[in-house]
């Protein structure tokens, strides 16, 4: 089971540890299709289409996943109260997490600081 985005997905915790070890700049976005997490999907979806943005992988993974207790489960997201729980990884760690909706410009703003290319 996966969400109805246009991104690859992440469904098993086994995957999503692949995708770290592989990828050096990861952005795991870990919701539901709900009007919080819907704009953050939509501008991922952009952002991969940007040439300035090539070197990151983008991803998002179901909420309700069992697996998905990879993303809810860490540290940096103890506290998080509202959806999509939002995770930037560099070299398979955390270097930022979000939760709630967030704009194009500033997920732009994390990854420029995180992710210069």
């Amino acid at each position: 089971m996966h969400l109805n985005t246009n991104l690859k997905h992440v469904e098993t915790g086994k995957q999503l540890n692949e995708i770290l070890q592989e990828h050096e700049n990861v952005m795991i976005c870990c919701g539901r299709m709900g009007p919080m997490c819907i704009p953050v999907y939509f501008a991922m979806e952009e952002l991969e289409r940007e040439p300035e943005y090539s070197h990151i992988r983008f991803y998002d993974m179901l909420f309700d996943l069992p697996d998905a207790r990879a993303i809810r489960e860490l540290p940096e997201c103890r506290g998080f109260m509202g959806l999509p729980f939002t995770v930037y990884y560099r070299k398979g760690k955390v270097v930022k997490a979000t939760s709630g909706i967030q704009s194009k410009e500033q997920i732009t703003t994390i990854l420029d600081e995180f992710f210069k290319g």
